[in-house]
């Protein structure tokens, strides 16, 4: 049975390291026989302001329209994205806010604290790069970017997490370094 993939770049920069990771996925995923469908965030056109919070109605850009329509398609969704000061890149973030909406992604239910998880029955990967080495980001900081879209994105919308990858320091990294991560996502595309 194909594999119904969706891929989400995050990073804004068409050139970047992290465009290559995506590319190099995308491209063993579809060697492998899944059928893929790939979102680079910073050729979208919206507005990634949620501008009167969840307390109004913002109009869905179509890119955004087309982007949650290729999310309900999806089996297995892709994350490739830097962290900076700790966190998701504004573009990533701002998609985020837009995209998972009440209604979407998830659903309240009036007067208590429970809440029904939309894209349940999907399966999610990350993979991530950052600058700060892993064992300090893990000890010092508690891994805050991994934390947040682990357990406040995508567990809260019903994603099950399959795997995080994370390649640091690539501030330091030597071309060799940065071959053998594209090798290991060559790899983690076939799985």
């Amino acid at each position: 049975m194909t594999i119904r993939t969706l891929l989400i770049l995050g990073h804004p920069n068409p050139a970047s390291f992290n465009a290559a990771l995506a590319d190099a996925y995308a491209e063993a995923a579809q060697q492998a026989g899944r059928e893929l469908r790939r979102l680079d965030l910073h050729a979208l056109r919206f507005d990634p302001i949620l501008h009167a919070a969840y307390r109004g109605e913002q109009a869905l850009e179509a890119d955004l329209q087309a982007a949650q329509t290729a999310m309900l398609w999806a089996q297995e969704i892709v994350w490739i994205y830097p962290v900076w000061w700790g966190g998701l890149p504004a573009l990533l973030k701002g998609f985020l806010d837009r995209v998972l909406l009440p209604g979407f992604a998830y659903k309240f239910h009036p007067g208590h604290l429970r809440w029904d998880r939309l894209l349940k029955g999907r399966t999610t990967r990350i993979i991530v790069t950052q600058d700060t080495p892993g064992w300090y980001d893990r000890l010092a900081y508690g891994r805050p970017a991994w934390r947040q879209m682990k357990h406040t994105v995508l567990a809260f919308c019903g994603l099950k997490l399959l795997s995080s990858t994370l390649y640091a320091p690539v501030v330091s990294s030597t071309p060799a370094l940065r071959e053998r991560w594209l090798a290991d996502v060559r790899r983690l595309a076939k799985l």
